[in-house]
């Protein structure tokens, strides 16, 4: 190998140089495998592990005390012998339903009516929407603890007050209890996804409108055909992080009826609470775990999958 000098005339590179162009080399092409390990070592640490640790746990009998007992896959087979867990998957399917289908369309049309033109004291509704987001649960579960109640709630008040019926056991009834989670989980979550939808309608072009306008489109028409196409990728991430938080949902259940009356609103984290803290099973508590996390994958990668088809037709 040569270099050239000022006159043009190449000379031999010295060993040197060469050793020096190498090691700039060799550290130019590690720097960047350096600046991302913090990452993969951070993400291992405290995903990886604790996944693997946590399938492990599941093939184990234990109490939290002494080693852990190998039984293989005896705690899967009980789970699915277990009515209980089977209860706890039917409530979370439903609170999943609730949260895909009513929440998410709310919070597009909540953040449809913030971005209309001319809405006055619009900064005030947009925090009145998000402050249930950064309340406690406990607090939440407090209110809505006095709103439901049988004999002095607030809504049993009203309703006698305005249309004589009589008092209603919401959080005693089954049905009425999941309805009253399912209400309670739609208004402390709907002024967040606001926030996702309302960034991606400012994002939408003007133009966009003033062509469909042109063409005649009236606003119900500029909803399906400018603004939901738009705003896909938002939809996509907004109905797939729904969708995981209510398939772990255990706030509400645990606060506001203890998964009662009976197992009416028992959840499968609720499930695998009062297995691994009631009930000392830390094994069949991290399977039940493995099963939630399979199952919360699985769907997950559907969604973004058939989301993604939608962007792309």
């Amino acid at each position: 190998m040569s270099t050239s000098t000022a006159t043009g005339v190449p000379v031999a590179a010295s060993p040197e140089s060469k050793t020096r162009r190498r090691k700039l080399n060799t550290s130019g092409g590690r720097a960047p495998y350096l600046f991302i390990a913090p990452f993969y070592v951070l993400y291992g640490l405290f995903m990886i592990v604790p996944v693997l640790a946590a399938v492990y746990l599941s093939l184990t009998e234990w109490v939290g005390l002494g080693s852990p007992t190998f039984i293989g896959v005896t705690n899967y087979v009980n789970l699915v012998q277990d009515t209980s867990f089977g209860t706890a998957l039917v409530n979370s399917l439903i609170y999943t339903l609730i949260a895909v289908f009513i929440v998410v369309p709310c919070s597009l049309l909540v953040a449809q009516a913030l971005n209309a033109k001319g809405l006055k004291a619009r900064d005030l509704f947009r925090v009145a929407f998000f402050i249930p987001m950064v309340l406690s649960p406990i607090v939440i579960a407090l209110i809505y603890s006095l709103i439901f109640d049988t004999d002095y709630g607030l809504l049993n008040s009203a309703l006698k007050a305005l249309f004589g019926l009589p008092n209603t056991d919401w959080l005693g009834d089954p049905t009425l209890a999941k309805l009253a989670i399912g209400f309670v989980l739609l208004w402390r979550t709907v002024g967040y996804l606001t926030i996702f939808f309302l960034a991606a309608l400012q994002a939408v072009s003007p133009e966009q409108y003033e062509a469909a306008s042109l063409d005649g489109a009236g606003p119900i028409r500029k909803f399906f055909s400018v603004t939901l196409p738009e705003i896909r990728p938002v939809t996509s991430f907004v109905v797939v992080t729904s969708f995981i938080s209510a398939a772990q949902l255990f706030d509400e259940p645990y606060l506001l009826t203890k998964g009662g009356p009976g197992e009416a609103t028992l959840s499968v984290a609720m499930f695998i609470y009062r297995a691994a803290f009631e009930r000392q099973q830390f094994g069949y508590a991290a399977a039940a775990g493995v099963v939630l996390f399979v199952i919360v994958f699985g769907v997950s990668q559907i969604l973004n999958r058939a989301l993604a088809i939608g962007r792309t037709s």
